[in-house]
């Protein structure tokens, strides 16, 4: 089977790590040819991987869009595609060949996103969802089959798009691999090292995210005096990102949640390590002891999974997809309330019986996510839409 792979989006998170992870998967694929678009700045480190052509195309997001309506379709024809994989949230309108589009933004469903926007008089940035979101929903019309990276978002996305008719959508896990996750030994680096030696005999409260609002950073920043207030020992908080302007991806802004650090007195207790590489993230999740996540909405998030592999126990939002991804290898607290997450922060520490038995969930649950399995249910659902192209049986 020749497929096509669009990932010009892959810029960042989930996006990056979707392409690092399932890349090597398809290089290893027998009777499979790939061709994919892909950021210039992913070149080097996909140019290992044989029976996969790279096509390194440098442009804005502004203009991505167009410039995927107008050049893909040329593209696809040209190199004999049989499939397309467009993995970025928008489909390629009238594709010449079957397509499966990956949805995994969940701000273009989210209720509280777009009152959150409002809230902070990003208005200019709610009209931009809100077109963008039109894109997106119109996308599960132009796909064959939208596919989620979980079930909680696959209902969000049915829901969604039930009264429009919506294409088919199906929810394959997205996966970790183990080895590969802890494969780099290099050493952290050194500016960053030094700060968690700083650290070191604090409680290391640990949230891997670059900035952004539906990560909801604030309400975290507010539980944090509340943990202090009642733990025996110092708290800190690491962050891979920094709350300086420039400094992350995307255009939020980070200067209020930069104030609310300096209002609430937390210039010390929340270290700013800045961006990870993503190579040598386990050794950040191994020098900290709770893993915690406030986001307000989510499709999947990567960094659960890697927490549970990691032995962390977990503090995290009480959203249908947390719980589906962790089930019983995490404590839950309302995605708004600093005081609930102040109180499940202290919950787990108070108790060495629940870390240990959290962390053996967490071993147990982590097992069911593999790269491996989601490429192949990918290529599956591929192969399928190829034989019914050609008049064949189309697998269920």
């Amino acid at each position: 089977m020749r497929l096509f792979i669009n990932s010009l989006s892959a810029s960042a998170g989930g996006g990056l790590t979707y392409v690092r992870n399932v890349f090597p998967c398809l290089a290893e694929t027998e009777n499979l040819e790939v061709v994919a678009a892909i950021p210039p700045s992913l070149a080097p480190e996909l140019s290992q991987f044989r029976g996969i052509k790279l096509l390194p195309v440098e442009m804005s997001a502004a203009r991505r869009f167009w410039f995927e309506q107008t050049q893909l379709r040329r593209w696809l024809r040209q190199d004999r595609a049989e499939v397309l994989l467009s993995t970025g949230n928008f489909a390629l309108r009238n594709s010449p060949v079957p397509q499966i589009l990956l949805s995994r933004n969940s701000i273009y469903t989210s209720p509280d996103y777009y009152r959150d926007l409002l809230v902070r008089h990003e208005y200019g940035m709610w009209l931009d969802t809100h077109l963008r979101a039109r894109l997106a929903w119109q996308s599960t019309r132009w796909a064959e089959v939208t596919v989620a990276p979980s079930n909680s978002f696959a209902a969000e996305l049915s829901a969604w798009g039930a009264s429009r008719r919506a294409s088919n959508v199906r929810a394959i896990h997205h996966g970790f691999d183990s080895e590969n996750f802890t494969r780099d030994p290099s050493p952290l680096p050194e500016d960053v090292e030094q700060k968690l030696r700083d650290a070191d005999g604090c409680l290391k409260l640990l949230f891997v995210s670059h900035y952004n609002y539906y990560r909801n950073f604030e309400t975290l920043f507010r539980a944090l005096p509340l943990v202090r207030d009642r733990m025996p020992r110092r708290v800190k908080l690491l962050l891979t990102c920094k709350l300086a302007p420039g400094e992350n991806p995307g255009s939020y802004r980070p200067d209020a949640a930069a104030r609310l650090l300096d209002a609430l007195g937390l210039s010390e207790t929340v270290i700013q390590l800045g961006a990870v590489p993503y190579a040598r993230l386990h050794q950040l999740y191994r020098r900290a002891d709770i893993y915690v996540t406030p986001a307000y909405t989510e499709t999947f998030a990567h960094p659960l999974v890697e927490a549970m592999a990691s032995g962390l126990p977990i503090v995290a939002s009480d959203l249908p997809v947390h719980r589906e991804i962790c089930g019983d290898a995490a404590l839950y607290a309302h995605r708004f309330s600093p005081e609930e997450f102040a109180g499940r922060i202290v919950e787990l520490v108070s108790s060495p019986d629940m870390i240990k038995g959290l962390t053996t969930a967490a071993f147990t649950r982590v097992a069911d996510f593999s790269w491996r399995k989601h490429t192949e249910a990918l290529l599956a659902l591929a192969r399928s839409l190829a034989r019914a192209k050609k008049g064949g049986p189309a697998a269920d």
